[in-house]
């Protein structure tokens, strides 16, 4: 018989295989598996508002995916993902929450404004309605949202510039009528601006947090990794916010 073939058939038929037949773990190797990964610093939670079609889901699948879908179903009720970064030297636990633009849905998604760190309101620059319907969103803030929340206001759709109906101007000019509120225009189809987003909103939100906040804190609420509750939750009384 030939001297290779016996020498492969002790062996199992492969180099270095464990008795059970899988591939041995060397000392090294065993131990880096066992290391837990690193826990986030901390963890946030981010909405997405604004009126149907100006591309709040993909802002969102942008930023979590890298992806872009031409053609994106309308979000139904409230749709999320889970996005983890690194900021200040910190890791951050993103929560993004993608609200329907539709109206019969505000009973569902008013419950996930509570809660929330930061809010992104998102209009198309294409479409004169969707900037229109501005006040409308903010009157949804005022009433469901902490006075604490970041404010991030958003053209998109900067890639169909040729189709511009509302001017960086107005956008400019709309935000700066809002205490505290951030503005920029982006592209979440051709990557334009999308990280920025959270990057300036999420900083934003750190800069609030007291330095002690513990992680127990900052995710102790209804919307903690938890699935979308069936009925809503009770909300407090709307609270003023000064304008």
């Amino acid at each position: 018989m030939d001297s290779r073939y016996e020498i492969l058939r002790r062996g199992g038929g492969f180099s270095g295989g464990s008795a059970g037949g899988s591939p041995a773990l060397t000392g090294a190797q065993s131990r880096r598996r066992k290391i837990p990964p690193r826990p986030a610093d901390h963890k946030l939670q981010v909405i997405i508002i604004g009126s149907r079609g100006v591309g709040k889901t993909s802002i969102m699948e942008r930023f979590t995916d890298d992806t872009f879908c031409e053609a994106c179903k309308s979000t139904v009720g409230v749709d999320f993902k889970i996005k983890s970064m690194e900021l200040r030297g910190k890791k951050i636990r993103l929560q993004i929450w993608d609200t329907a633009g539709q109206e019969r849905f505000n009973s569902i998604t008013s419950a996930y404004y509570r809660s929330a760190k930061g809010i992104i309101l998102v209009y198309d620059i294409t479409k004169q309605e969707t900037f229109e319907d501005l006040p409308k969103w903010m009157k949804m803030i005022d009433k469901y949202a902490s006075e604490e929340a970041e404010l991030l206001l958003v053209g998109n759709k900067l890639d169909c510039e040729t189709d511009r109906v509302i001017t960086r101007h107005q956008g400019e000019r709309f935000a700066a009528r809002i205490a505290g509120m951030r503005f920029c225009e982006a592209s979440a189809k051709d990557n334009f601006n999308v990280d920025e987003i959270f990057l300036k909103l999420v900083n934003d939100i750190l800069n609030k947090l007291p330095m002690e906040a513990s992680n127990s804190e900052l995710c102790n609420s209804i919307l903690s990794l938890q699935p979308e509750p069936e009925v809503p939750p009770e909300l407090p009384p709307p609270r003023p916010r000064c304008c």
